[in-house]
């Protein structure tokens, strides 16, 4: 598989025409595209396994919160046929199991080196290569570097005085301990509300002696209501599949659910709140997602429905001043990714379980004992940190990425990031990247997204190989042009008004809130992104320079 040759300096180095850094989701579908047609290609992986995200968050309560049969790879009808999903939102360890019967159904780990951490990656413009070295001193070179390192990979804890005082068990919930923790009886702080806290707390709530949640900002929430697949249900999906992924593929989110055909304004106020009554109750994003169009971009529907949803969390949680804090003042419902969750407005009416505002009594600092805040001291045993990730650059940051004339990659986006397409960077040659900020992936269903950009991707390395080519580089007007369409899909919807990763905020990272408003993400639509990426390939890969 792997290709030995001595450098000048006279240090062995391994050689692959393509190196990939990371196998999640995305790093084993490309590898799979990559491996099947021939091509020499090594995967790294830090993890001893497989599944990125499903492999490293082990927290209670993490689970999809797209349908099951939705996220499964599509490139396979034998996975489709030998595989059976028992939920129809699926928990973590079953998700985990999933990617290694896929790793271990078409030998991937032939091709992958675990346990190894990537420090260093520069490009060698003289011989048109990728040097990577790794933490544990070796160097691996290849032609094209693709890079797979997840957008919510990189974990970041809040900056309060006094982290590394607290003398209890204190984690963030990406390291909540493999080996599982007992929380019988214990005194547990979870800091955060976002999709992760709502699962972690849900989870834990009834498991806990007392539990405190420390809440930063509030977040729209809409229920889960997750279920069991029958072995009948199993056998008709399986039989739909190919009606499920082109669904799916037609969708502006990449989801079973698509907006209502009809206008807001078209319909009267009680045929709205019939619709809204009825996608609350049904499993999903439906109630985000088979809405109307108008909630996403216009301020006075965004309101109405907000408000409906606002009456939903009264209804549910018995103190009435509580259920104000748990109602968002600052966003509307749906216009950033919605939290789905199982009972955790009901956790608040129980008497082990109290909700602390930090807007309203924010940290000063955590102490040995537990958290001091403006007005009180609170005591722990368990400090849970769901406070949110680097999320886009933060991956790219830990390693030294160097492009042409030695420029860091770091540097190039101390502004915020710049990409074309999201998977290619100016100034980088032959570098890939399939999660790179500005794509597609991160505002639709993960895999539907990740297929259409593995096979892109390899269909580009297969045209370099039959054309004799060794060298790409993305264009700076066309890097510069994708990033004004990106920002101007977020400007054109409500998500615009919002504190979000989908902006680069992120407060627990220095800096952040002085960022160019640079876009993270794409949120034109799937259909729409796969469509340009194929227009690019029509056009012999306009906007990327091949020599």
């Amino acid at each position: 598989m792997a290709n030995s040759f001595v450098q000048n300096n006279g240090v062995a180095s391994d050689y692959h025409e393509v190196v990939i850094v990371g196998v999640g989701m995305t790093g084993m579908c490309q590898l799979h595209y990559l491996k099947r047609e021939g091509v020499d290609v090594l995967a790294l992986e830090r993890n001893s396994e497989v599944g990125g995200t499903w492999y490293n968050n082990r927290y209670p309560g993490c689970r999809f919160d797209s349908e099951s049969f939705t996220y499964a790879y599509s490139f396979s009808q034998e996975v489709l046929e030998e595989w059976d999903w028992s939920e129809r939102f699926a928990a973590q360890n079953e998700t985990l199991r999933y990617t290694q019967f896929v790793a271990d159904k078409f030998d991937l780990r032939d091709n992958i080196e675990f346990n190894v951490s990537v420090k260093s990656a520069h490009f060698q413009e003289t011989e048109n290569l990728w040097k990577i070295r790794l933490e544990d001193g070796r160097s691996i070179e290849c032609r094209y570097l693709i890079t797979s390192i997840g957008a919510l990979s990189t974990p970041t804890l809040p900056r309060f005085d006094g982290l590394d005082s607290f003398k209890g068990e204190s984690f963030h919930t990406f390291h909540w301990p493999h080996r599982g923790i007992n929380l019988e009886g214990k005194r547990v702080a979870v800091i955060g509300s976002g999709s992760t806290g709502v699962q972690v707390v849900s989870e834990i709530a009834d498991k806990v002696g007392h539990l405190t949640v420390l809440q930063r900002r509030p977040n729209w929430c809409a229920p889960l209501k997750n279920g069991k697949i029958s072995p009948e249900e199993m056998s008709d999906i399986r039989d739909r599949y190919a009606e499920i992924f082109e669904t799916c593929n037609s969708t502006h989110g990449g989801f079973l659910h698509d907006a209502d055909p009809r206008g807001f304004h078209t319909v009267t106020r009680e045929e709205r709140l019939a619709l809204w009554e009825k996608l609350y109750d049904e499993p999903g994003f439906g109630i985000w997602l088979s809405n109307f169009k108008e909630i996403f971009i216009e301020e006075d529907a965004n309101a109405e429905f907000s408000e409906f949803i606002a009456g939903k969390i009264r209804q549910r949680v018995d103190d009435p001043a509580v259920a104000e804090l748990l109602i968002p003042k600052d966003h509307g419902f749906g216009i950033q990714r919605v939290p789905l969750e199982t009972k955790y407005y009901e956790i608040f009416n129980r008497d082990n379980v109290n909700l602390v505002s930090l807007l309203d009594e924010p940290i000063e600092r955590i102490t040995e004992s537990g958290i001091k805040t403006e007005t009180a001291e609170y005591e722990f045993d368990v400090i849970v940190y769901a406070t949110g990730f680097d999320a886009m650059s933060g991956a790219f940051d830990q390693i030294d990425f160097r492009g042409v004339g030695g420029q860091k990659l770091i540097d190039k986006w101390s502004d915020g990031p710049m990409t074309y397409m999201g998977m290619f960077v100016s100034g980088f040659p032959n570098m890939i990247t399939l999660l790179g900020p500005q794509t597609g992936s991160y505002s639709t269903n993960f895999p539907r997204a990740i297929e259409a950009v593995s096979s892109w991707s390899t269909d580009f390395v297969l045209h370099m190989r039959k054309n004799g080519k060794i060298r790409f580089d993305a264009e700076a007007a066309a890097e510069e042009a994708w990033c004004e369409e990106s920002q101007a899909s977020i400007n054109q919807r409500l998500l615009r008004n919002a504190k979000s990763w989908f902006h680069g905020f992120n407060a627990n990272v220095k800096g952040h809130d002085t960022l160019k408003p640079r876009p993270y993400i794409y949120v034109g639509g799937n259909p729409k992104y796969v469509r340009r990426l194929t227009d690019i390939k029509n056009r012999d890969y306009e906007g990327v320079t091949i020599t």
